[in-house]
């Protein structure tokens, strides 16, 4: 690990503390063509499958009758009501596999997804049939409201090449891979209808298109136990053929409706108890790297329809204060934002300085070069994920003569518009923290893998 010494700042709490404002929209209910015997939902109950109809983000869409432009506008007036700045979005596309769907349907989706946020406030009525997802593109590069990250769900056997080619023209940046399982058994036991295979070739397919990799993981589903599900979790952080940017750990719940549920009922399935979960589970968020960040504990499955399964309303707050009876550390990016180390534990920086710190792994044939801005005690202000890809990468523009790719460039803190400046020490960003990032990312390209290219 090598460190660098640059010189900042300091916070003041909000609610946007990772520095964008999450959009979370929803697709339309479609019929899915997988069986995985733990999902819910799916057309039949009026949901995108994997969801039920009083999941949080249902009751926003179904109202709007699923209309991409609607869901925009209500959410952005919702944050503005509670005195949110609004400058710049994270826009979150769920609904199951989403690069499933009609490539037309999607251009249209989020064509008029951008096109709320380009309009506002001078709002029209609803989504438009003949949208021009590129024209709402440009559009966006000089909206008051921006998108700086736009994310959606698939599945590993929907992540290959022709996908990845979609899903950059679409304009998307991070991907979340509904892994579950590395183990092969597991996933023909649940019916996942694809392999361990499928995973390795589409986090290596992802990362070499430049995509930020999200993991679902899902302990405790039917053929694992405790032992192989943490064991799961150490190899999925340290076998180069899978080490993923963030994970959503997600719990196996058995939920009304489901085939996991009848099997329940037969008693051919029964989850940890209580005291099991919440070890495994501490032990999980005990073993995720520095470079990685845990983006959610836990599905937004309303607890009525759960029978069985780790029924804890916090579960992050669980498994830190698990993790802290058991003297374990959290050091995943989370746990030590800048944002969420004062807003959850009233820790008020005061850095005498901050420093640059490096952390190089190889993953998925490629290698990783993980720059993280930190103070003398570990608070984290910026990240940048610099690949250098492999040789398998598919894209003629990376493919051909020596390019870097960036991955991800993230400041933390709350969010401060667009143009905006401020002598404020509680803001971090617009002080220089993305371009000293971006100025050390070059230098390591050039110097030490002779890429000319970003």
């Amino acid at each position: 690990m090598s460190v660098t010494n640059i010189g900042l700042g300091r916070l003041k709490p909000t609610r946007t503390i990772s520095g964008v404002v999450p959009i979370a929209i929803m697709v339309a209910p479609v019929a899915c063509p997988f069986n995985c015997t733990y999902c819910p939902g799916g057309k039949s109950m009026g949901t995108p499958k994997s969801y039920l109809p009083d999941s949080p983000v249902v009751l926003r869409a179904a109202p709007l009758n699923y209309d991409p432009y609607r869901q925009v506008i209500a959410r952005v007036r919702q944050y503005e009501a509670l005195h949110h700045p609004v400058s710049k979005v994270e826009l979150i596309v769920m609904g199951g596999t989403v690069t499933s769907l009609p490539e037309d349907y999607l251009e249209w989706f989020i064509g008029n997804a951008f096109k709320a946020l380009n309009d506002y406030p001078f709002t029209g009525q609803g989504s438009s049939d003949n949208v021009d997802i590129e024209i709402e593109h440009r559009r966006n590069e000089r909206a008051k409201i921006r998108v700086v990250a736009l994310e959606l769900e698939t599945r590993p056997d929907f992540a290959r090449p022709r996908h990845i080619d979609l899903m950059l023209r679409l304009g998307f940046t991070r991907v979340e891979v509904g892994v579950q399982s590395i183990y092969d058994d597991v996933l023909r036991r649940v019916r996942r209808g694809h392999g361990v295979k499928e995973v390795i070739e589409a986090t290596q397919y992802l990362k070499d298109a430049a995509y930020k990799v999200c993991y679902h993981i899902m302990p405790g589903l039917p053929g694992s136990d405790p032992d192989r599900d943490l064991e799961m979790v150490k190899t999925i952080f340290n076998d180069p053929g899978f080490m993923p940017d963030c994970v959503k750990v997600y719990p196996t719940f058995v939920v009304r409706g489901t085939e996991l549920y009848e099997e329940w009922l037969r008693g051919l399935y029964r989850s940890y108890d209580e005291e099991t979960w919440r070890w495994l589970l501490a032990r999980i968020m005990a073993s995720v790297p520095r470079w990685v960040r845990v983006m959610r504990f836990g599905r937004d499955i309303p607890l009525h329809w759960v029978v069985d399964g780790p029924k804890m309303g916090n579960m992050r707050e669980v498994v830190l204060n698990e993790m802290g009876k058991a003297g374990l550390e959290c050091v995943e990016i989370r746990c030590r934002e800048v944002g969420h180390k004062y807003v959850k534990r009233g820790l008020i920086p005061t850095p005498r300085r901050l420093m640059i710190s490096r952390i190089d792994y190889k993953a998925s044939g490629g290698h990783e070069v993980f720059l993280e801005v930190i103070d003398d005690e570990d608070t984290l202000y910026g990240i940048l994920r610099l690949r250098i890809p492999s040789s398998n990468a598919h894209r003629p523009e990376i493919r051909l003569g020596r390019a870097a790719l960036i991955r991800e460039l993230h400041v933390y803190g709350p969010e401060l518009p667009i143009g905006s400046k401020t002598s404020d020490p509680f803001w971090w960003q617009h002080r220089g923290i993305g371009r000293a990032l971006m100025a050390e990312a070059e230098h390591i390209a050039l110097e030490e893998f002779d890429a000319h290219r970003m």
